[in-house]
C-alpha cells in the first residue's frame, strides 16, 4: 500500500470521526467504537496510527478532531460513499439495508475516474430527454421480469424512431 493510501478500516475511521465531528462537534474514543461497532482497545491503537500519520489530532482521554488533511480525506470517503448509495438506491433500486452496507465496502475501492464517470451517468439520467423518470421507471420493471423480455424494448425503440423521425421533418 503507498504511504498516503489509508487501508479500509482507516478511511472508516476518518469517516466516522468526521459525522460524530458533524453531530457533536469532536469526537471521543467510545463514540467512535459504537459507530464502528469495535472494543475501545481497538479504536484507541488505529487512532495512534491516525495521528502519526497526522490525520486526527489525538491525546488518550481527549476529545479526537481531524486535521485539514484528515477532514479532506474523510469528506472524500463520505462524497463516494453518497454516491454509490445514492446509484444502488434511486437507479438500481436496491433496498436501502443492501445499498448502505454495499457502498461502504465499494467506497473504499472505486477510483476517481470510475467516480467522477458514475456521477456523469447519474447526471445523464436526470438531464437527458430520452432517459429521465420515464427511463428509469422502464429500467425498474424490467428489472422486475425475471424473464427480462425485449418484446417491451422493441416497442420503446420502436417509438424512438416514429418520435426521431417527426422530429427531423
Amino acid at each position: 500500500m503507498a504511504e498516503n493510501q489509508l487501508s479500509e478500516s482507516m478511511e472508516n475511521y476518518l469517516e466516522a470521526i468526521l459525522a460524530l465531528e458533524k453531530a457533536s462537534k469532536v469526537a471521543r474514543v467510545k463514540d467512535i467504537a459504537e459507530r464502528l461497532n469495535l472494543k475501545k482497545g481497538s479504536v484507541t491503537g488505529a487512532l495512534k496510527s491516525l495521528a502519526e500519520k497526522e490525520l486526527i489530532h489525538y491525546e488518550p482521554y481527549s476529545f479526537i478532531t481531524l486535521t485539514t488533511e484528515g477532514r479532506r480525506r474523510a469528506e472524500q470517503v463520505a462524497y463516494r460513499h453518497h454516491v454509490l448509495k445514492d446509484f444502488l438506491l434511486n437507479i438500481l433500486q436496491v433496498d436501502p439495508e443492501t445499498a448502505e452496507a454495499t457502498a461502504c465496502r465499494m467506497e473504499h475501492a472505486v477510483d476517481a475516474k470510475t467516480l467522477e464517470r458514475l456521477v456523469c451517468f447519474i447526471e445523464y439520467i436526470h438531464v437527458c430527454p430520452r432517459a429521465g423518470d420515464q427511463w428509469l421507471q422502464s429500467f425498474v420493471e424490467y428489472c422486475r421480469d425475471d424473464a427480462r423480455e425485449t418484446k417491451n424494448c422493441r416497442r420503446c425503440l420502436e417509438g424512438l424512431q416514429i418520435v426521431d423521425n417527426r422530429e427531423k421533418r
